[in-house]
């Protein structure tokens, strides 16, 4: 089966082609970094009006790299939740418009289902790597982005099969990021840069305090630290290009890191699973990765660590995704909607107090 996959959630606009269990045949993304980068974020009614600039050139280039023609595709696959509504209209639009010129069936995915099926994507015709060993169900994923942060017991590929165990309470992991990096100076986005200069840091020059320690909880909050690291620069002023910048970063980043991983290899503890999926913007986190790895080491855990180019938004998971659907003879046009919302439920509630029941 070969579908394409067609992802505009957010500010990437994206085109793929797999085929199979998930063989990359073609991976082709729109940044719109440095359309946003002058606001400090994704400015929405910019997002969906570049997308309809581009989407139609990225599609083409996506068939033409993996050197196919419609009429030798099984389906198409987009991306109808979460996200900017505006965005994820272009693209939904998009692919109906597709759909109907092709007489292709259509099924919509929801994102997050996108990328914990990320890590079983084959980059290895388009200059990528296979996945060492594919994971095995059930897994413990977490995804942690731009906008989402949460950890799920994945027992099927499909959003019934999906159970969220526990989520952020108020800032993504890399929303906090971004607004450190605000603070900072250091501009848009802020992930990477942050990255790049806490490997040159030391994070216990500065101490930050542990966001959510509770041994017991799953949960995450983020909006603390942010505000200790605001509290630091009104203290001490906005560190220039220097040590102290980086160690600030590397402090900001290690209680970050410890505490998406801490929670994450706990869940696979509670639930007896041993296998543990990483997915979402932030899997390509260098800490990240290299305390996950040493992690899961440690404790007989099987880790997934998708490719660099499968963490970020991309329509490669998007059509992997819709390949189990799409076999079942599902069809969406003509009912296909698009949601803010995800299709997996929320168990974590927003804002502090105590949690009961």
């Amino acid at each position: 089966m070969r579908v394409l996959g067609i992802e505009t959630s957010c500010d990437e606009t994206a085109a793929a082609v797999v085929a199979g269990a998930g063989l990359v045949l073609s991976n082709v993304i729109h940044s719109q970094v440095a359309l946003h980068a002058a606001y400090g974020g994704v400015v929405p009614e910019l997002a969906s009006r570049d997308h309809l600039r581009h989407g139609v050139p990225v599609v083409r280039e996506a068939l033409a790299r993996a050197g196919l023609s419609f009429a030798e595709l099984d389906g198409i696959a987009v991306t109808c939740r979460p996200g900017l509504a505006g965005a994820l209209l272009v693209g939904t639009q998009l692919a109906h418009g597709l759909a109907w010129a092709t007489g292709l069936p259509l099924v919509g995915v929801d994102h997050l289902v996108g990328h914990l099926s990320a890590a079983y994507l084959d980059f290895s015709q388009v200059g990528g790597r296979a996945p060492e060993r594919a994971p095995e169900l059930p897994f413990i994923g977490l995804i942690a982005s731009g906008g989402h942060t949460s950890i799920y017991r994945v027992d099927s590929l499909e959003p019934e099969g999906t159970r969220e165990i526990g989520g952020t309470r108020d800032d993504a992991a890399g929303e906090a990021y971004d607004k450190v990096a605000k603070l900072l100076g250091l501009g848009y986005p802020g992930g990477p840069v942050i990255d790049r200069l806490a490997a040159e840091g030391d994070a216990r020059a500065i101490s930050l305090a542990k966001p959510m320690p509770q041994r017991a909880s799953l949960e995450f909050s983020f909006s603390g630290l942010k505000t200790q690291v605001a509290r630091w620069v009104d203290e001490h002023g906005r560190p220039g290009d220097d040590a102290t910048l980086r160690d600030l970063c590397a402090a900001f980043q290690a209680r970050v890191v410890d505490s998406l991983l801490s929670k994450t290899f706990r869940a696979a503890q509670r639930e007896q699973v041993s296998c543990v999926v990483l997915g979402g913007g932030v899997a390509a986190n260098r800490e990240l990765r290299s305390r996950a790895e040493r992690l899961a080491r440690e404790r007989g855990v099987h880790l997934t660590l998708p490719p660099l180019e499968a963490c970020t938004d991309n329509a490669a998971m998007i059509a992997l995704a819709g390949v189990a659907p799409l076999r079942r003879g599902e069809d969406h046009r003509g009912a296909l909607q698009v949601s803010t919302q995800s299709s997996l439920p929320r168990v974590t509630r927003k804002g502090r107090g105590i949690r009961r029941g």
